[in-house]
Parts: C-alpha cells; sequence; structure tokens
C-alpha cells in the first residue's frame, strides 16, 4: 500500500549458500517480515517501532538497519529530507540464518525506491542491497524471490532466477539458539584443499542443473558441501544428527540455513514434511534445546509492496 508518503513493504526469508552454494545460492522461502514506512515532518524524527519474535533485540531509531537502508538510498537519490516512522512485524528469526537482517535492508530499499517514483530496477536494488549487506546471496532472492544464482562482476551483481521444474517442500528446524554470523565465518578456514574446491564446484552445477530440470534424485548427493557445513556443524548440537535423521525420514538432503544456527531439509512434493520435521527434533530434544519447526514453499515473488 502507498499513499500520503506511506508503503508497506513484505520481505521473505531467505536461505543462502543451499549446501555447496556457498556465498553465490540463495533461496527466497514462504515465511516473511513485513515493513511500514511512513513519512512524517522532519521534526518529527526517525521512529522505529519493531513488533514479534526477537523485537526486543532490535535498535531503535536511525540505527535500525531498515531506517539505515531506508535513507542511504534516499538520500543517494536526492530526495527532501524527511522524518519516517517505521512499523516492523518481524516473523523470521533473528541470528538464526534465515536472512533477517536481508528483510530490513531490501525492505528499506524498496520503500525508498516507491516512494521516490520507482526510479531503480529490481537488478539495480540487488546491487545496492549488497553494497550493505556484503554479499548477495541473501538479498537478491528477497528481492527477486525464487532461487538465484549471485555473481560479483565489476562492483555489481548478476543474479539468475532459476525457474524450477517442478515443486519442493523445504523443512525448516530453527533452534532455540542463535548464531550470530560473525562466529559461524570466523569458523570457518582461511584456505582450502584443491580436492574440496571441486567437490564443491561439482556439486553447486548439479544442483542447478537438478532443480531446472526436476531430475530431483540427485540432490541427494547435490546439496553436499565441504566449504562450510563441517566447520559449522559443531557449532550447533545435534545438527549433525538431525541431517542424518531428515535423509531417513524421506528427505532428499538436509543443510544448514545460511550460516546456521537453522537447518532446511528438501523434501519431494509428495513427501511426509511433518514425518521428517519431527524427526529431525529429536537430536535437539536430548540436548534439551526447544526448536519450531516451519514447513514452508519456495517464494517465487521476492519483496513485495502490499
Amino acid at each position: 500500500m502507498m499513499e500520503n508518503g506511506k508503503v508497506t513493504v513484505r520481505v521473505p526469508a531467505t536461505s543462502a549458500n543451499c549446501g555447496p552454494g556457498f556465498d553465490c545460492l540463495g533461496l527466497a522461502c514462504t515465511l516473511y517480515n513485513e515493513f511500514t514506512y511512513e513519512r512524517l515532518p522532519l521534526e518529527q524524527g526517525v521512529q522505529v517501532v519493531s513488533e514479534g519474535q526477537g523485537s526486543g533485540q532490535l535498535p531503535e531509531g536511525r540505527s535500525n538497519l531498515a531506517a539505515q537502508s531506508f535513507f542511504a538510498l534516499w538520500e543517494k537519490l536526492k530526495q527532501p529530507k524527511t522524518g519516517l516512522k517505521i512499523t516492523c512485524r518481524i516473523r523470521v528469526p533473528v541470528s538464526r540464518g534465515l536472512g533477517s537482517s536481508s528483510t530490513a535492508i531490501v525492505a528499506g530499499l524498496t520503500a525508498a525506491n516507491v516512494l521516490a517514483g520507482n526510479p531503480l530496477t529490481k537488478p539495480e536494488l540487488v546491487t545496492e542491497a549488497t553494497k550493505i549487506e556484503g554479499h548477495p546471496d541473501n538479498v537478491a532472492p528477497a528481492i527477486l524471490g525464487g532461487i538465484t544464482v549471485n555473481v560479483m562482476e565489476d562492483g555489481r551483481v548478476e543474479s539468475l532466477k532459476i525457474a524450477l521444474a517442478r515443486p519442493l517442500k523445504l523443512v525448516v528446524l530453527v533452534p532455540d539458539m542463535p548464531l550470530p554470523t560473525s562466529k559461524a565465518r570466523a569458523a570457518l578456514p582461511r584456505t582450502v584443499p584443491h580436492k574440496d574446491a571441486v567437490y564443491n564446484a561439482s556439486r553447486a552445477a548439479l544442483l542447478v542443473g537438478s532443480l531446472m530440470s526436476g531430475d530431483y534424485e540427485f540432490l541427494t548427493t547435490a546439496l553436499e558441501d565441504r566449504l562450510h557445513q563441517p566447520y559449522r556443524l559443531p557449532l550447533i548440537p545435534g545438527a549433525k544428527e538431525a541431517l542424518e535423521a531428515a535423509r531417513k525420514a524421506g528427505a532428499y538432503n538436509g543443510i544448514i540455513s545460511g550460516a546456521g544456527s537453522t537447518l532446511m531439509a528438501y523434501v519431494p512434493e509428495d513427501g511426509d514434511a511433518l514425518k521428517v520435521g519431527k524427526a529431525m527434533e529429536e537430536p535437539f530434544k536430548k540436548r534439551n534445546i526447544g526448536t519450531t519447526i516451519h514447513l514452508l514453499d519456495i517464494d517465487s515473488e521476492g519483496a513485495k509492496v502490499m
């Protein structure tokens, strides 16, 4: 909705890496944050109100990422100075590997673009979002929807949106334990063996081919990874067993979503997603770690002005 300087933007959660596609593959899923932006007289300043999951952890005022990203583009477009009220409705868990920060970045840029008359295209917004986020694998699917292959080239992002050959279910397990991206990044080695790079390159290619052809039986192999998951699994107690349980319960395979701690299983359209979710919960229950299960689909729209 946009009227009298007011716009509401819905942005999907995202899952970066998709197993072997470290920092280059990402998908959008059907879990959303909503942000309403309303221009105010300049003297009323910047007001941010957050509602929902983890809202108490988020900063208020201009230091909020949803406000920072809005003004980054608003000022770049040389729009008039303005006050702003932002109402954030948070459903995507914070610091869990589902792109919560990307929803704020994408919402701010989208709202600023709309209120300025839409001078930027979606691909241009992806590049602007990447300048803030630092990598495109969350912000690109958040803007474009679907599954995207993302490449940095001469300071801009090239994102190819993949059309899935047929539907795919996602079982998303969110442990009651945040895992800051900085900690997950710190667990990675500075260099990797050449054979591990080849291992991932081949599986990332197989993953894209499998999704586009509909030959989903290859997903079991294609979702394997050696660049980040082996180093991050120890940071998530129960994760290794949960991914094994997902496969035994009928999933093609499972991965760490983004930097974690969320786990995501890819399940056949006619598979028993609830059974997979319950199987994934068990290793966490044994460790007295609470979890939330989401049964989701892949979002095809990306950021949407409501």
